[in-house]
């Protein structure tokens, strides 16, 4: 079998030294971080070209199957991939991580809406970590902005008061804390992407009494099959396999 294996997180790295060598596997990383880290075997950088791109390129390349490891928030690769693995008949299935408990957050369903809640609570001194596509909404907030990001943002969407602080996680709890202390935050923004590598800062948020703003998900595509760990995905494409030898 030779399998598409959609990329660029730590999950998808992680499946792809398990599935490499005994499988042909391709990663594909959409090419919007500078520098970005590697998984083992064949990878393509960039993006496809919408639908049709990503139909023609499955066909070009013989694609069996497909394993969409994106992040939870790369919403139109997903669609594109549930679309076209439905239209080829190919087998697909979404390694999506599990959601963080926003029990004791405000949960909002898009970044206009935590901008909209930031700036109608009058706080004042913000940590704002959604990723550059997330700064935009803020741009014409009076409040002061530390803007935790991977890429700058573009100048223009920038809040007037800001600190852009360029970094890449993993980030470890006393960090965190004494980030959050010592810049004075009083809300934390966050996207609800999951995972271990940025978890820390909810819980010192909690420990400082921070509020946290988290942005819902976007749901999954209809009938697509996920899985929350890169053991399941393992043991997918292992069953998937096997039936394509027996067939």
């Amino acid at each position: 079998m030779r399998i598409l294996l959609l990329g660029g997180t730590g999950e998808a790295r992680a499946l792809a030294a398990r599935l490499h060598p005994g499988q042909e596997i391709v990663s594909s990383l959409a090419g919007r971080v500078p520098d970005p880290a590697l998984p083992v075997g064949p990878v393509r950088i960039g993006g496809f070209g919408g639908v049709d791109g990503l139909r023609q390129w499955l066909r070009d390349n013989d694609i069996d199957a497909v394993v969409d490891a994106t992040h939870p928030f790369a919403a139109t690769m997903t669609a594109h991939a549930a679309q076209v693995c439905v239209e080829l008949d190919l087998p697909h299935l979404v390694l999506s991580r599990p959601a963080w408990d926003a029990t004791d957050a405000v949960r909002v369903a898009s970044d206009i809406e935590a901008a909209e809640f930031v700036s109608a609570q009058g706080f004042s001194r913000v940590f704002l970590t959604t990723g550059r596509s997330g700064v935009k909404p803020f741009t014409d907030s009076d409040a002061w902005f530390l803007i935790r990001v991977v890429t700058p943002p573009d100048a223009e969407v920038l809040p007037r008061n800001h600190e852009v602080l360029l970094s890449r996680g993993p980030y470890g709890y006393d960090d965190e804390y004494t980030l959050l202390r010592d810049n004075k935050i009083d809300v934390l923004v966050t996207k609800n992407s999951g995972g271990a590598l940025t978890e820390a800062k909810l819980q010192a948020a909690h420990d400082l009494g921070v509020t946290v703003v988290m942005i819902d998900r976007p749901p999954l595509p209809a009938r697509v099959t996920a899985v929350g760990s890169v053991d399941e995905a393992v043991a997918w494409v292992a069953r998937l396999q096997q039936s394509s030898s027996s067939g």
